[in-house]
């Protein structure tokens, strides 16, 4: 029997003895009986295909025809929404300045993340719980609702405690340190 794989992007084509096609025909779990020799390899083929011939190159052709592999550079000569280098420096590299932060950078709005949150705790310390809804909803970004709900009050306390917080902040900004 020919057996016709698809490996890759082409068809090749497998001699079997009779001895490997009856096992082919077990291992399909294929069911006939009284068939010729002619229309057991059809029905061998046919589910061989079903089951690996699958035409997955042909898809993914279809959905990734249009990406192409090797991308043209961009223009670099300071037209509109093309970056501009200098043709002389060899140092130039796009990806450096592509790069818009660093660890020193982030490391850097940590550290005055951390000072903010810690003059706001100095600045409230007798009350606390003002400080840390004055964190969480202006510095951090969470909402009055989901603040509320975490630590089980009501949102118009969190809206007055934030409104106090700020207005006493508000006050001592200008006795801060530099």
């Amino acid at each position: 029997m020919k057996l016709k794989i698809r490996y890759e992007n082409e068809m090749q084509i497998l001699e079997l003895d009779s001895a490997a096609t009856e096992q082919l025909w077990v291992s399909l779990s294929l069911e006939g009986e009284g068939l010729s020799q002619e229309e057991r390899e059809q029905r061998i083929q046919d589910a061989f295909d079903e089951q690996y011939n699958r035409p997955e190159y042909n898809i993914w052709h279809r959905e990734t025809r249009h990406i192409d592999p090797t991308p043209k550079r961009k223009r670099m000569d300071g037209r509109r929404g093309y970056i501009q280098a200098d043709p002389d420096d060899a140092a130039f590299d796009i990806m450096d300045y592509l790069l818009t932060t660093t660890d020193a950078e982030k490391h850097e709005h940590n550290f005055e993340y951390q000072e903010v949150c810690e003059w706001v705790r100095r600045v409230l310390i007798k009350k606390p719980e003002w400080a840390e809804a004055f964190i969480a909803v202006r510095l951090d970004g969470v909402s009055v609702r989901e603040y509320a709900a975490r630590i089980g009050a009501d949102e118009n306390n969190i809206t007055q405690k934030l409104k106090r917080a700020a207005q006493k902040l508000k006050e001592n900004y200008k006795d801060r340190q530099i």
